[in-house]
């Protein structure tokens, strides 16, 4: 009896406890939300704390719950979206050789442009590609093992790194011609490029 009323009295604290998680991750999102809306329409650096929390609706002791400041913000906002790409073959059980979604990514950057040219003004792109570089490098190393590639820890981190690298300079390139070209034929030139170079090293 005494177990019973136990499990009873966890039940209710496991409920609040998904309840106040979710309500985290809406505040969170709100929050990115308001300060991606903030950039397109001015520069970075003129967006103050207090615009965020107005547009967003949130209370200022609990923006400081979370982030330090804006750019705190900005790239813990950023960083889950880059999670989010670099997982989406893995989540969507994709052919394992495919080493990043290239063409969603791509599709996605075309798509959001005026986000795109916002981050370039804000000046800190070399941040961005720093923080998106390491999070596909992560993500490529696991899609390589799951391919069946054989590398010792330091071989496999290094060309990883390689990799997210090449995508990230085919993807700048990229822009600078427009986004014109197909994202599924750049997706197609990076795995190309990707394989070839693999083989390669595996030959070795």
């Amino acid at each position: 009896m005494k177990n019973v009323k136990a499990r009873k009295a966890q039940k209710p604290t496991s409920q609040r406890r998904k309840k106040t998680d979710r309500r985290i991750l809406r505040t969170r999102d709100t929050l990115g939300d308001a300060l991606v809306a903030l950039m397109h329409e001015k520069n970075f650096e003129q967006i103050t704390v207090q615009e965020v929390l107005e547009r967003a609706g949130v209370g200022r002791s609990t923006f400081y719950a979370h982030y330090r400041d804006k750019d705190d913000l900005f790239m813990s906002d950023l960083e889950e979206f880059l999670e989010l790409i670099a997982t989406m073959l893995k989540r969507h059980g994709a052919d394992p050789k495919r080493l990043l979604p290239v063409q969603e990514f791509l599709a996605h950057l075309r798509d959001a442009r005026p986000f795109y040219k916002a981050l370039v003004k804000s000046g800190k792109m070399s941040e961005v590609m720093a923080l998106a570089r390491g999070v596909f490098a992560r993500s490529i190393a696991e899609r390589l093992e799951s391919s069946g590639i054989k590398f010792d820890s330091t071989r496999l981190a290094a060309q990883a790194h390689a990799l997210a690298g090449s995508f990230l300079s085919l993807m700048e390139w990229w822009v600078d011609q427009g986004m014109k070209s197909d994202p599924k034929e750049m997706d197609e030139v990076f795995h190309r490029m990707a394989w070839n170079g693999l083989s390669e090293a595996i030959s070795r």
